[in-house]
């Protein structure tokens, strides 16, 4: 690891706050979530703001509501975020996630998601990094639209921050929660604070979950699919040597281990014989394995009264492999292993000023280093004797290729990446403030080492396909935002800006064949026109926040595949647009309920663009349902001497969506609804906890991701999850 850079500034990364309620629940209960008029307190623009004063359209939800919820993974945000979406093509815990119609339609484990993830500040580009992260959480904030300058590694569409608890000076305290569930699912958490000294304090926190595959395997002797066997560690110290001086370290390690996600194929693109709706013919015994090791410092200093300086410096590390049984039934049609080692360093240095002026500004510098190595193997039908001699062995590739071949590519990838940026607000007067900024960077991207092999079923080399080869890429790009927003007398907040995201080059990493297929796909760009509003009503017993946007989103990456010979590239869709709106409700008429809503809608239309061989122009953007809704009340129906019991009902909608840009009909995902919720007990002194939950009450039957394989004789489909439900208890301490 490289030196890191010394730090400070105040930066506190405060709570979600809903005061009273929140300082006398325990871990992981309703009762920290109850319903009051208190503000809510987010770091969304790198400051510690009032949701309501942060002029961009965020979603914060506490951790505490998230547990209860049995969010227990980042891929169930979207059932919590109007115009959230998710393709969950490499598998759950690794989202590919679209935010207002921008996301990714290659799904190969070398790219980055133009909807950044945050973990605790720190970008995790890579899916190697993505670990078990929902465990002992703050909160989540999801911002939408381009982030240009605060937020501007890769961040076209968005930003997803999960913020974890922090460790607190001179308080002893923890919990521990365990639940039961369905599918013989087991899973526990907990965490402890313990001071050390006046100066410092450590928390520790740890979750654990095991559980059978609810995909079905017919196949006799081998294992159902989607199972869970995943644990997760963080231990965080923080100091507070002196007066305006703030040092905090994170560490944290992961391991997954579950049986694979299973494919629903559809042979033929009609039907699966003699499969029901969750049950899969798989011939693949190998378990996904994860591995994710990451440390962070965070030193904040204040270096006089107005001004601030804050580093973070990080260090990840993981791997990543699984082999998929993409046809989904017993005949080795096409199973692919992809594998994936990836290890990151990254440096942030800003300086925050607070002069209680008209002027404020953040100034930065920001330094990424990542390193990839990828592997992906083709398995094409392996099964079949080419030469008919009674024997599958290299000879049969040799006759057939690719047909009774492993068709393998490696490569090696170096991504650097140095940005310069700044944030600023005057105060014009009292009422209205000119909001701005700019970030410089520079991507600097190498791929060596690549070359792609035909192999026989033994491993014995056949052919080289393509030979050893090297691309290179570099790029500047100025990216940044303008905007004004207006305090009304009521305290509402009306504003409006304009703001332009890029997303680097990136290598192809589908290029199995022939060297043309190699190649660098050019940067994305959105320019993104906001405006919106954030109100409280009824002595702020009611909050309402709205949005409006339009998008030109230009150069879209895509991968395509030549409908002549197969090959495929790495290319862009030139224009396309994008609008719609946001909006989200809460409603407070009292301490025992509250009544929360959101609702996205969403047009999308791609231009000019030319995909497989498709003209694609008029078409809707993958991963784009034009309305998404979700809505859940918390209700304490009883309270007394015995405790508190409470009702938690939510529902999740979305309407019809494609998955791909050539919007094959028979691959539409028709509209549906999630239904889900808990009913929890808390004790009178907020000690214990005891709840009954459920999600996909009622068994929908849904895809998460659709793509046409019809070259091998099936539609690949993912699955969402079937009906889940169980009861955890928890205690505090």
């Amino acid at each position: 690891m490289r030196t890191a850079f010394l730090s400070s500034a105040a930066l506190a990364a405060l709570v979600l706050v809903q005061p009273a309620a929140a300082q006398t629940a325990p871990q992981g209960t309703a009762a920290a979530e109850a319903p009051d008029a208190g503000e809510i307190v987010v770091t969304a623009a790198k400051r510690s703001e009032n949701l309501q004063s942060v002029p961009i359209s965020v979603s914060a939800i506490g951790g505490d509501a998230l547990a209860k919820s049995r969010i227990t993974s980042v891929d169930s945000l979207v059932n919590k975020v109007a115009n959230l979406q998710l393709t969950s093509t490499v598998g759950d815990n690794t989202p590919i996630f679209a935010l207002r119609g921008v996301s990714m339609s290659d799904f190969s484990l070398n790219q980055s998601s133009p909807v950044a993830t945050y973990y605790d500040e720190v970008y995790k580009g890579n899916f190697a990094f993505l670990g078990l992260a929902l465990y002992d959480i703050e909160r989540v904030e999801v911002l939408r639209g381009p982030q240009g300058t605060l937020y501007g590694k890769n961040t076209t569409g968005g930003a997803v921050n999960l913020i974890s608890r922090d460790a607190k000076l001179g308080e002893t305290s923890g919990y521990v929660n365990a639940g039961y569930g369905n599918y013989n699912r087991f899973d526990a958490n907990a965490a402890v604070n313990v001071p050390l000294g006046e100066k410092a304090a450590l928390r520790v926190a740890g979750t654990y979950a095991k559980g059978d595959g609810w995909f079905k395997n017919v196949n006799p002797g081998f294992p159902d699919l989607a199972s869970t066997n995943e644990w997760g560690l963080r231990g965080t110290l923080k100091l507070e040597p002196s007066d305006g001086v703030k040092v905090t370290l994170r560490a944290s390690h992961s391991f997954q281990n579950p049986q694979n996600y299973g494919i629903y194929a559809q042979p033929d693109a009609v039907n699966r014989p003699g499969l029901s709706q969750f049950q899969i013919a798989s011939n693949v015994r190998d378990k996904r394995r994860a591995v994710t090791t990451s440390v962070a410092l965070t030193v904040n200093v204040d270096v006089s009264d107005t001004l601030a300086v804050t580093s973070i410096t990080s260090y990840d590390k993981g791997s990543l492999f699984f082999k998929e049984d993409t046809d989904g039934i017993t005949a080795q049609n096409l199973e692919v292993p992809y594998f994936d080692r990836a290890s990151q360093f990254a440096q942030d240095l800003r300086l925050t000023s607070n002069t209680g002026g008209p002027f404020d500004f953040i100034l930065g510098a920001y330094y990424n280093r990542e390193k990839v190595y990828n592997q992906t193997t083709l398995e094409v039908f392996n099964g079949t004797d080419v030469n008919e001699d009674g024997v599958i062995n290299a000879a049969d590739c040799a006759a057939g290729l690719p047909v009774a071949c492993k068709v393998r590519n490696q490569f090696d990838q170096l991504k650097k990446s140095f940005a310069l940026y700044t944030d600023l607000k005057y105060k014009l007067t009292d009422a209205l403030t000119l909001r701005g900024g700019l970030r410089y960077t520079h991507d600097d991207g190498e791929q060596t080492g690549f070359s792609a092999d035909a192999l026989g079923v033994d491993d014995s080399f056949v052919a080289n396909l393509i030979p050893l080869s090297n691309l290179r890429f570099k790029q500047n790009n100025v990216s940044g935002k303008i905007g004004l927003d207006y305090k009304l007398a009521s305290g509402d907040l009306l504003y409006a800006s304009v703001s332009r995201g890029y997303r680097a080059p990136s290598f192809n990493a589908q290029a199995f064949f022939t060297p043309v297929e190699l190649g660098v796909a050019k940067a994305e760009e959105v320019t993104a026109f906001e405006a919106g509003a954030k109100t409280q009503f009824w002595d702020r017993r009611i909050t309402l926040n709205m949005a409006a946007f339009y998008y030109n989103y230009k150069n879209q990456q895509f991968i395509n595949v030549n409908p002549a010979d197969a090959s495929q590239q790495l290319l862009n869709i030139p224009k396309s647009t994008l609008y719609g709106a946001e909006a989200e409700l809460t409603v407070r008429p009292s301490d025992a309920f509250t009544l929360h809503a959101g609702l996205g809608l969403l047009s999308t239309k791609i231009k000019t663009g030319i995909v497989s061989g498709v003209n694609v122009a008029g078409n809707r953007l993958s991963n784009a349902p034009s309305l998404t809704f979700n809505a859940s009340f918390d209700w304490t129906v009883l309270q007394g001497g015995f405790g508190a019991i409470s009702l938690h009902p939510e529902v999740a909608y979305q309407s019809s969506q494609f998955f791909e840009n050539i919007n094959v009909p028979r691959l539409r995902q028709e509209a549906y609804a999630l239904f889900g919720g808990h009913i929890d007990w808390n004790s009178a002194d907020s000690r214990y906890s005891i709840s009954a939950w459920a999600r996909n009450l009622g068994n929908k039957f849904y895809f998460t991701s659709r793509i046409d394989l019809t070259g091998f004789g099936l539609d690949y489909n993912h699955v969402g999850n079937p009906r889940m439900y169980g009861v955890t208890a928890g205690v505090k301490f």
